[in-house]
């Protein structure tokens, strides 16, 4: 028979061979839909900038950008410097020198990250103001009776600006800089003194250049912060393009052409990112030795008060003097009339936001590192690398920047969304546009590098030993991450939770933009007061604020402390 040619072979034998079923790793594909929602408003972004005339983006080259390209620059290069001074000078000082109060000064100098630049300068706007109290007891003092007699320099100018977002934003610096200066090994430092070379020499010569990496990193955080603000430089009459990209959607409704801002703003994005990355080249030579630390060089007498004096001055100006006011204020508030029923209501309104926009931005954060965690395993892991890079973007893209290029996705998804509701007999609804679910995505997109970020770190202490443990029990990944990783990312989950939850509560530029009609945060309140000039309502949402931003900067202070103690600092 013909079947049976050959030899006699079985039916079983020429049986086809079941097809392979590839089955796609749910974490896998869960990390590239994260990735894919990131770029989808940087796409939208230019999709919406192209929808504009040549005419428009003729109007904005010439009547917009300039003033508002020219004002980002200036401030971005004061605030770049005035950073670099006050942290860098501040870290060398606590890090190299003894004196009275150092321990203390050194956890002091990160508190000005509690107050979001936005609220600094609606405290010094009021207390700078020609009738506030400074300049009224300036007066006193002098003998003078008349406002017009005296007064001290306007803030509203962008050197006010420049000043106040330098001693709000330094600690990006010293931060960085000052974990450079505890690694670096003192014998270089002793062998520049042993050959005579001054102190001042020592540092312009030895510490800073070994430190410039570290600089440049806390530098490019600092501005990018700065490209961020809208609160601060409207308050104070300065129109950057964030405020730009802001004016134009919101007052003129000119997607189009907010849009095409927006685009030259991730142009200086990039820059700074570049920068950054640059800067990272050299990393690797101080990380790879083993040091003996520096040993601080005592000082004693007006040397050790003058060094106290400067430890203490960016505190002074960037958190005390502003948290005293709001305190000040918002006793007065409680006294006279307590506080109103809408400020409670932005004060949920926040909260809710706040913990859904968490919750939301660890998971996310959780699916993207624990899938990159898995291809390194199997050894394939580009892909996943690559969705953890293009999910982390978020951070750097400037709120208003994220906010604008969302409109179009957002917009794209309600209207399939009221084709099928108009299909089953409904009638049609806003369903992302215009709801706090927008927010949360927007939060989420924003701050995933934060949880991404923490994650992964926490993921790279636990052994991969236990991962191949739990394989060869029969644990699949999912049982793997429940079981064995999750309760040993406690701690790593938690201070992600923590930054994100913080962040969420004082982001302005992107609530401005996305929250619904009649729904106030605790940060739009604070900006509607600051626009009408009632200070002391504000105050009050200002000072819930800083109070939960101090979270965040005591769990800094502890680490720093810690590492200090590992160090022999």
């Amino acid at each position: 028979m013909p079947g049976r040619r050959g030899g006699g072979v079985t039916p079983a034998a020429v049986r086809p061979a079941p097809a392979l079923r590839l089955r796609p790793d749910p974490w896998r594909v869960v990390a590239t839909a994260v990735a894919v929602a990131m770029l989808l408003p940087l796409l939208a972004l230019g999709w919406s900038a192209l929808q504009g005339s040549e005419g428009l983006w003729q109007h904005i080259a010439a009547h917009v950008l300039p003033r508002s390209a020219l004002n980002t620059i200036l401030l971005l290069s004061g605030v770049g410097a005035l950073v670099v001074a006050i942290g860098t000078g501040a870290a060398w000082l606590v890090t190299a020198y003894e004196f009275p109060g150092r321990r203390i000064a050194s956890w002091a100098l990160l508190l000005p990250l509690a107050v979001p630049t936005y609220i600094v300068a609606f405290a010094y706007l009021d207390l700078l103001h020609p009738l506030g109290p400074v300049q009224g007891v300036l007066r006193a003092l002098l003998g003078i009776d008349s406002p017009r007699d005296f007064r001290l320099p306007e803030i509203r100018s962008l050197t006010g600006c420049i000043l106040l977002l330098g001693f709000v934003l330094y600690p990006y610096v010293y931060l960085t800089t000052r974990a450079m200066f505890m690694t670096q090994a003192a014998s270089l430092l002793e062998a520049a003194r042993s050959l005579g070379a001054s102190p001042m020499r020592v540092f312009l010569q030895v510490a800073l250049p070994m430190a410039r990496p570290a600089i440049a990193i806390g530098a490019v955080l600092a501005l990018l912060e700065t490209l961020n603000d809208i609160g601060a430089s409207e308050f104070l009459g300065v129109q950057t393009m964030t405020v730009a990209v802001y004016t134009t959607w919101v007052t003129r409704s000119d997607l189009p052409g907010a849009s095409q801002i927006a685009l030259a703003m991730l142009a200086i994005v990039v820059v700074l990112i570049g920068i950054e990355r640059y800067s990272r080249r050299r990393q690797r030579y101080s990380a790879t030795q083993r040091p003996r630390p520096m040993r601080p060089v005592r000082l004693g007498g007006p040397q050790a008060w003058l060094a106290l004096g400067l430890a203490f001055a960016p505190v002074l100006v960037g958190f005390a003097v502003p948290a005293a006011y709001l305190a000040w204020e918002t006793v007065e508030r409680l006294g006279n009339g307590g506080v109103s029923r809408q400020l409670l209501e932005s004060a949920r309104n926040t909260l809710l936001v706040a913990l859904a926009a968490t919750a939301a931005t660890v998971a996310a954060g959780l699916a993207v590192a624990w899938a990159l965690r898995l291809a390194q395993g199997r050894r394939q892991a580009r892909l996943a690398a690559l969705n953890l890079r293009v999910a982390s973007l978020g951070y750097a893209v400037p709120g208003t920047v994220l906010a604008i290029g969302m409109l179009v996705p957002l917009a794209w998804f309600d209207d399939g969304a009221n084709v099928l509701i108009q299909a089953f007999g409904g009638a049609p609804q806003m369903v992302l546009m215009g709801s706090a679910t927008a927010l949360v995505i927007a939060y989420m997109l924003r701050f995933l590098a934060i949880a991404a970020g923490g994650i992964e770190a926490g993921l790279t202490r636990i052994p991969r030993s236990l991962d191949q443990a739990a394989a060869s029990l029969g644990q699949s990944p999912a049982a793997a991450l429940r079981r064995v990783h999750l309760p040993l990312l406690g701690p790593a989950m938690a201070a992600a939770a923590l930054l994100v939850f913080v962040d969420t509560m004082k982001e302005l530029p992107a609530t401005l933009l996305l929250r619904p009609l009649n729904f106030e945060t605790l940060a739009t309140w604070l900006y509607a007061e600051a626009s009408r000039g009632t200070y002391e309502e504000g105050a009050v949402a200002a000072l819930m604020i800083v109070l939960v931003g101090l979270l965040p900067v005591v769990l800094l202070a502890r680490t720093g402390q810690r590492f200090g103690r590992e160090r022999g600092a």
